[in-house]
């Protein structure tokens, strides 16, 4: 049988939209962040690192903080997005590798970021699953370029 990569991109694609909508404050927050979980696989495992030492989570230690930062009304107006991305899928796995952008008001200040996220997933009976993601965001000595969210080589650009 001949894998039809196209569908299984659009799957993928579709995993990744709705794992960057669960974080969009504002009415119907706590829904999507309640169906996160079901984009995971047991024991998926989250990591941040951003700079300092990497801090893994599992998928419940990841969104419930996430839930009180969209929901305790200190930080309004979250939202998070894929910039772009590129997806390679090798018969039950997958791999996404995407640059992203947020914005939020907090105290009355606007703030925006921008980072890159991959994200591996495996194909389940219940279709595609995420079984980790990990991001690191720009700071001081690590930027995206401002013209294309990748470089020729399909890197971020350090600056």
């Amino acid at each position: 049988m001949t894998p039809d990569l196209d569908a299984d991109r659009a799957a993928v694609a579709e995993v990744v939209r709705t794992f960057f909508a669960a974080f969009t404050s504002g009415p119907g927050c706590d829904e999507r962040l309640d169906a996160l979980p079901r984009l995971f696989l047991p024991g998926a495992l989250v990591v941040r690192t951003c700079g300092g030492e990497p801090t893994a989570y599992d998928v419940a230690g990841f969104v419930e903080p996430r839930r009180a930062l969209l929901t305790g009304g200190t930080l309004t107006d979250f939202r998070e997005w894929e910039v772009a991305g590129s997806t390679e899928v090798f018969g039950d796995i997958a791999h996404h590798f995407c640059s992203y952008a947020k914005e939020w008001t907090q105290d009355g200040e606007r703030h925006t970021g921008r980072g890159m996220k991959t994200v591996q997933l495996v194909r389940t009976g219940a279709g595609w699953r995420i079984s980790g993601a990990a991001w690191d965001d720009e700071r001081p000595g690590l930027a995206l370029p401002d013209q294309a969210p990748l470089s020729g080589t399909g890197r971020p650009t350090a600056r």
